[in-house]
């Protein structure tokens, strides 16, 4: 009975503080694609796929912190309501509280590896499919047949009377765009054709629209000196839709399995954070357990900016070792258990120093 009462007021908290984190990340990483699409890296069709991508992606480090803290804040509660203390005067150990916790540590933990070693890079590899996907094709971009549609990066404006189900292959289409010449006139470019196909170059970055049998006109703005050609092919650069994250890991999307098989910094950092994630939980929660003891009186936010302080140097200590391994002065990922098990062992003596039997003092006589 009581195992299952410590479990379900630990559950109920960190799932609480689960949702109220995913929340605060689901609006900063909303800001930020809606800048990715206005500076046209992302097209607005997969803005909401990237944007659950991106939060799933990020799970792993809200779990983390989601458990430390719900369990900080759920024992703290109990402790300042009295509620461990008439537990421990009715014969609760150290054992009964420690038991429920653990069960929830390694539930964490299980959570944890799953979501860093398996679903977060799946995440990553998806977002960056749809992505690629919106190269390859001009449906992602927002294009449609019978309307005018802006190209994303500026591109101009573009319009096409039928489409393939695919994307690549265009009917009557006309494309206008406005630029800046050499000599600081504005021109207007405007290119119409009878038919049109999209592609790509063979490393799959550069991406082109070849229009048939069309004009092409070139119209200096405040001047009469236009230009006009007919033509049987005529190739369009268009703007790639592209992450623009210049903290973007290319080993973050590979598979747990494929970082074996790669030698460098990058890999051998990223397959280390995510064999460790687990293991932070368990160490999180070990910590957090004799973080969480409080007065009755004691302000409630005193031990919650203690256990932040205390989680914010855990993590950069590791993030210093992920980023050694990163430059190569590193190889293996030593350092970064060595830390782990310094921390859970302080966690077990704290535990242990709160329970441990105090001798009576001295009463010195007159």
């Amino acid at each position: 009975m009581l195992d299952r009462y410590f479990l379900r007021e630990l559950a109920q908290t960190v799932g609480a503080t689960t949702i109220v984190l995913v929340a605060i990340f689901a609006g900063t990483s909303f800001a930020q694609v809606l800048k990715q699409v206005a500076n046209g890296s992302f097209p607005a069709s997969v803005m909401f796929q990237v944007l659950g991508l991106n939060m799933l992606d990020g799970l792993s480090t809200l779990l983390l912190l989601a458990g430390f803290v719900g369990v900080l804040w759920s024992l703290g509660r109990m402790y300042r309501e009295s509620e461990m203390h008439v537990l421990s005067s009715s014969g609760m150990g150290p054992r009964g509280l420690l038991r429920p916790v653990a069960i929830l540590a390694v539930g964490l933990a299980i959570l944890v590896g799953i979501v860093s070693m398996w679903l977060g890079p799946w995440a990553a590899r998806t977002s960056d499919n749809l992505v690629a996907a919106a190269n390859r094709s001009v449906i992602a971009a927002g294009l449609d047949a019978g309307r005018f549609t802006e190209l994303p990066g500026r591109g101009g404006i573009i319009f096409v009377d039928s489409l393939s189900r695919d994307g690549s292959l265009l009917g009557n289409t006309f494309i206008a765009t406005e630029r800046d010449s050499t000599d600081g006139t504005r021109r207007l470019k405007v290119v119409t054709g009878k038919h049109g196909q999209l592609y790509q170059e063979s490393d799959g970055d550069g991406r082109f629209l070849a229009l048939y049998d069309g004009w092409q006109y070139e119209l200096p703005l405040g001047a009469d000196n236009w230009r006009k050609m007919k033509y049987e092919r005529n190739d369009t650069s268009l703007s790639s839709i592209q992450s623009d994250d210049s903290d973007e890991d290319p080993a973050h999307s590979l598979t747990t399995s494929q970082l074996f098989g790669v030698d460098n910094g990058d890999a051998r950092a990223e397959l280390a954070w995510r064999t460790i994630a687990p293991a932070m939980m368990l160490v999180l929660v070990m910590l957090a357990v004799p973080l969480s003891r409080q007065q009755p009186r004691e302000a409630r936010s005193a031990r919650l900016i203690v256990a932040l302080l205390v989680f914010y140097l855990y993590y950069v200590l590791l993030a210093l070792c992920r980023s050694q391994l990163i430059k190569g002065k590193w190889h293996h990922a030593t350092p970064m258990w060595i830390i782990c098990v310094l921390v859970f062992g302080l966690g077990v003596y704290l535990f242990r120093n709160q329970y441990a039997i105090r001798k009576p003092r001295k009463v010195v006589k007159p």
